[in-house]
């Protein structure tokens, strides 16, 4: 038996006078974060000691419990507080890694989601969600809720609306092994994925094709007057545009793991750095548009729940070697058809790539 966390989204439905509280208690929440990373830069600019997420939770409990009769920060659940100020310490540690850049403080379209814990601040209750301070807040149960641990409720908002992310810890036995074949997979821009049976999906481009849309609402939005009702309703309208975008993406992305995890039963890719191309200005645009990350994220688990084996092999010279005689052929990025002047082999450049990537799993396994 083993124990897996899935995570369930679902659309609320608050009212007018819930969604002003949800609003407030984003604020308190971004001021706890604010107020804290200010403390943080204070506190390494005077001494050159950093502040523990513990000292900072001691804090928030001192903060909150100030004036306790007429203290707005009181209206934010602790343990909700505590995950904000967990959240600042992730992005702490993201940002000594080197993964990330350095915290920055955050503006109040920027900060859209709290953390509570069940029992602790949200609860599902009567189909509905509870919320403290705010609630019994209506659910749209599209598909019925598994049975398993409730671990985290976050609740979030986006331009289209209020969401819940129910977290749940499942036991359950592990998938058996899936008897379809291998296939070696070679990812990238042109094609975003290239099959080593031949197979090729190519990316719907969706920033793309709503570029002209995009511009004219960008366009909008910087000739509005600062503060203004009429740019917030342009800046409402560029976020509901964008979240399009990713949600077109993203349901194109469900649909192709699908088809692979359905068809074949050992998956070989490249393990990529993609953090290059996103910091190419001239691969940047397209790199986000097909979003090679987001496809590793979705393969991640699906693949698990359908019993494939996924395998990464370094993608060294991929590109480069003939997958009919192993020879290497040094062709140009510009070149997209594999011609081999040893064995006369021919296909396209990442066909030929993903063979390749096929062999080298084989032979690692």
């Amino acid at each position: 038996m083993i124990k897996i966390l899935k995570t369930y989204r679902y659309r609320l439905y608050p009212t007018d006078e819930q969604t002003s509280v949800l609003t407030e208690l984003l604020d308190l929440g971004r001021w706890l974060y604010n107020h804290a990373l200010a403390y943080r830069r204070k506190r390494w600019s005077e001494s050159r000691y950093s502040v523990t997420y513990n000292e900072q939770a001691t804090m928030w409990k001192e903060w909150r419990n100030e004036q306790p009769d007429d203290n707005p920060l009181r209206r934010l659940n602790m343990t909700a507080g505590q995950q904000v100020l967990r959240r600042l310490e992730s992005a702490y540690r993201a940002f000594l890694s080197g993964k990330r850049g350095k915290p920055r403080f955050k503006g109040a379209r920027y900060f859209n989601s709290l953390n509570f814990k069940p029992g602790d601040g949200a609860a599902v209750k009567e189909g509905r969600l509870y919320i403290q301070n705010v609630g019994l807040v209506s659910v749209k149960w599209h598909r019925a809720l598994p049975e398993g641990t409730l671990k985290n409720v976050i609740v979030m908002r986006k331009p289209s609306g209020w969401y819940v992310l129910l977290q749940l810890e499942m036991t359950g036995e592990e998938p058996p092994p899936s008897p379809n074949p291998a296939v070696g997979v070679d990812v990238g821009i042109h094609h975003a994925l290239a099959l080593s049976d031949g197979r090729i999906f190519d990316s719907p481009n969706s920033l793309k094709g709503a570029l002209q849309k995009l511009r004219v609402l960008q366009r909008t939005v910087s000739r509005r007057k600062k503060g203004s009702q009429r740019r917030a309703k342009a800046v409402h309208q560029l976020a509901r545009l964008l979240e399009h975008i990713a949600n077109q993406r993203r349901d194109w992305w469900h649909r192709v793991v699908f088809h692979l995890v359905k068809t074949y039963g050992v998956i070989v890719l490249e393990k990529l750095n993609l953090t290059f191309m996103l910091r190419n200005h001239t691969l940047a645009r397209a790199a986000h548009d097909v979003s090679l990350g987001l496809f590793y994220e979705i393969l991640d688990y699906k693949a698990f729940d359908a019993g494939v084996q996924v395998i990464g092999i370094n993608p060294y010279n991929t590109s480069q070697t003939c997958s009919g005689c192993r020879v290497k052929v040094e062709k140009a990025l510009s070149v997209r058809v594999h011609r081999c002047p040893h064995c006369g082999f021919s296909a396209d450049r990442d066909v030929n790539a993903a063979l390749n990537i096929l062999f080298l799993g084989r032979s690692s396994a």
